[in-house]
């Protein structure tokens, strides 16, 4: 027999939503400039058409209509979003923090072992390696970079014990691809104690299915998901500008 709506209720919607999603806490720490913007792999690897994932040399099994859905969102709406989003941290002199996917060495030898499954390879000093130049590191603000070659930058990186440095008890998630790296991250946050902000418009994936199974997975369970503009609110209306 089918079940009913009713069935299909998660029995700890509340309990999360209270811890991770309505509580004081996101304010606190936004206005106590513990809140960081973390920009997920936005790079020539896996976000510019005819380079690494996406050359004409590659066979990344992605068709044609995923990739024009995969591009059109992120020159449309994700990379514009991220931007506005990154100019709003930085006016209010918060921590605009990038992660890239990026080898230790030439030959990728040090990769994870998914990686080289994969056969992914983003080499330093690489076209790969490069950000996209429209929502890069400002290097005259001296911009921390986390280089990974994993999809989880908490789980093969430093990057906790940098924040940690930095007194962030809080981020606003970035980036590609939605349902991994994009993902994995925000779980890992979450599990390490950060309160964690998917912002759903700066974020994608191939496909809008994918894209909308994994926000369905984080929202109210490991993240708040939330829209450019009520980011933008969050960063303008919790702090004031800086002098």
């Amino acid at each position: 027999m089918p079940q009913s709506s009713e069935e299909h209720i998660d029995p700890l919607r509340d309990a999360y939503f209270d811890s991770f999603v309505d509580t004081p806490e996101h304010r606190e720490f936004m206005l106590a400039g513990r809140t960081a913007l973390l920009c997920i792999d936005l790079q020539y690897l896996d976000a510019k058409p005819g380079f690494g994932v996406f050359s004409p040399d590659q066979s990344s099994g992605i068709e044609p209509e995923a990739q024009e859905f995969y591009f059109g969102r992120l020159e449309s709406t994700v990379l514009p979003n991220v931007k506005r989003l990154q100019d709003a941290f930085r006016s209010h002199n918060l921590e605009v923090i990038h992660t890239r996917i990026q080898s230790l060495t030439r030959d990728g030898r040090d990769r994870g072992k998914g990686h080289k499954r994969l056969d992914l390879l983003a080499a330093p000093g690489s076209k790969e390696a490069e950000f996209l130049e429209e929502i890069a590191p400002d290097v005259d603000r001296d911009e921390i970079v986390i280089n990974k070659t994993a999809s989880g930058v908490f789980s093969s990186t430093n990057i906790h014990y940098v924040l940690k440095n930095l007194g962030i008890e809080s981020l606003f998630v970035v980036g590609v691809y939605t349902n991994e790296c994009v993902e994995t991250t925000v779980r890992d946050a979450c599990d390490l104690g950060y309160l964690v902000t998917v912002v759903e418009d700066c974020c994608t994936t191939v496909t809008p299915e994918l894209h909308e199974a994994s926000l369905a997975t984080l929202r109210d369970r490991y993240a708040r998901v939330i829209k450019t503009t009520e980011a933008l609110a969050a960063v303008h209306q919790n702090k004031a500008p800086s002098a």
